[in-house]
């Protein structure tokens, strides 16, 4: 038997999707221990800076909190500034000792932008405004790119819908869907 502090914690499938005047983002609900579901209704999206951010994180769950609470404390830092506060948590995150071993992923939406923000120290933007990330990511995002391309769908049900594909492949993903939406200014 494994002991349960040595066994790695999964969990996730977050989604974005922008087009024309809306960026969705949502997330699914389930958290892996081992090879056991710990808790299936998970919410790892969040509000920030009164609604206009919107955030979702994948990996383990207590460095995706504090990668949250530090990111929300740069928002504070560059409240009109997205982008400056992404980048300003990416260069901490690489640099500081102890945030260079946390292993999460986050991304971030407002309005005008969407990231992605990594240990790396990677703040990337999306070409195209679909982005994922968690162990059903890729499924998540390869149906919503082929949504965006041949249905009318809009942002928030292509993130609903890609995400049910994700829950049906990716053991570690299911159907408890939390979803977001902004309306964009064109």
């Amino acid at each position: 038997m494994i002991p349960v502090f040595s066994m790695k914690s999964r969990s996730t499938t977050i989604l974005t999707v922008r087009k024309e005047d809306s960026v969705a983002i949502g997330g699914d609900g389930q958290v892996t221990l081992g090879d056991s579901i710990m808790k299936a209704d998970a919410n790892k999206i969040r509000k920030l800076l009164d609604g206009k951010v919107i955030t979702g994180f994948a990996g383990s769950t207590a460095d995706a909190f504090s990668l949250l609470e530090r990111f929300e404390s740069k928002l504070k830092d560059y409240p009109s500034n997205v982008a400056r506060a992404a980048t300003e948590l990416a260069k901490e995150w690489r640099t500081d000792r102890i945030l260079r071993r946390l292993e999460a992923m986050m991304i971030v939406i407002d309005e005008k932008q969407t990231f992605l923000l990594s240990g790396n120290g990677d703040v990337i933007q999306p070409t195209d405004g679909v982005l994922a990330i968690g162990s059903g990511g890729n499924y998540a995002m390869a149906a919503a790119k082929a949504l965006l391309k041949k249905t009318n769908l809009s942002a928030k049900e292509i993130v609903q819908e890609s995400l049910v594909v994700a829950s049906e492949i990716d053991i570690y993903t299911n159907g408890n869907i939390i979803l977001e939406e902004l309306l964009c200014k064109k």
